[in-house]
């Protein structure tokens, strides 16, 4: 018989309430199968698209976790990177992505309007937003420096450049450097935690550092940070999530909770720093996150 979860029946007692006489027909109808067939067939995972970055992580992580506790659903994260996500996808080797950050709108128009084989399922309730960053005591004692038409004044106190995160990561930083004649190269730290930790120990020192960063990110929570003035490159976004189209059509409940999912900035910052901070499991951030916010998680099942 299918497990109803304690957290559910307090979640929501009206969604059981009407599903009672459902699930009485299915156990009566169980009783009349052999009892090996009870149960035997085994539901396929949700796959869910997890790029780098810890806002994706935390989004995973608490979405699995309810898939798994809440709708007894198991889920396979699949580690990506946003330009290979679209194919993946579209070709339902993954089947949800929860934050598109609007970086690649070929793919989107590719997968999405062309071949139809992934379709929107909404925003995730978070506006993301990608910018020049530098750390906010040198940005105090050097004000001019956030604007980026005195960015070659400090271009060797800088290092000549401003610091990415993967390599794999879509960026314009080329393009504006080129457009604005700005004496700087892209120069990839090699992966989000190392980037990470290069804003943290110059923002800790005081010491110059320009770099590409994001908003929301937990980091901002624990480093003050000043943002560049840019002319409009990177503007700010409603965050959307994507599912693979046969899979929308297919998914039942899952879709219904996936569709309704959608945190704030703070919710997402809050598992982030569990996970990345605090060096919790994402399971355990996840886990103590939909504890503290009963009433949050209860609207994603009405």
């Amino acid at each position: 018989m299918p497990r109803i979860s304690p957290r559910i029946r307090r979640l929501a007692p009206h969604r059981l309430l009407a599903g009672l006489g459902a699930l009485g027909l299915v156990f009566s109808s169980a009783c009349d199968l052999p009892g090996e067939l009870v149960g035997a067939e085994e539901r396929e995972p949700v796959r869910i698209a997890v790029t780098d970055w810890p806002g994706a992580r935390a989004n995973a992580a608490v979405v699995a976790y309810l898939l798994e506790e809440e709708l007894g659903v198991p889920v396979e994260k699949v580690e990506t990177e946003p330009a290979a996500s679209w194919a993946e996808l579209g070709a339902g080797d993954t089947q949800v992505l929860l934050e598109d950050w609007g970086g690649l709108p070929d793919q989107t128009r590719l997968h999405v309007e062309q071949r139809g084989d992934v379709v929107a399922a909404g925003e995730l309730g978070i506006s993301g937003h990608v910018g020049w960053f530098i750390p906010g005591e040198f940005a105090e004692a050097h004000p001019e420096v956030l604007n980026w038409r005195n960015l070659n004044d400090f271009a060797e106190q800088l290092g000549g450049r401003i610091l990415q995160a993967d390599p794999g990561f879509a960026t314009r930083d080329a393009t504006i450097i080129d457009e604005l004649g700005l004496d700087l190269t892209p120069v990839a730290a090699g992966s989000e935690d190392a980037l990470v930790d290069e804003i943290h120990q110059a923002g800790s020192r005081g010491t110059p550092l320009l770099a590409y960063f994001w908003q929301p990110h937990w980091l901002a929570t624990k480093v003050e940070l000043a943002e560049v003035e840019l002319p409009d490159y990177y503007p700010t976004i409603p965050l959307r999530k994507y599912l693979n189209a046969e899979f929308a059509e297919e998914g039942g409940e899952v879709v219904d909770f996936l569709r309704a999912f959608s945190w704030s900035e703070r919710d997402q910052n809050a598992v982030a720093e569990l996970i990345a901070g605090q060096g919790l499991t994402p399971r355990a951030a996840a886990e103590r996150w939909v504890e503290d916010n009963p009433d949050t998680v209860a609207a994603w099942f009405n």
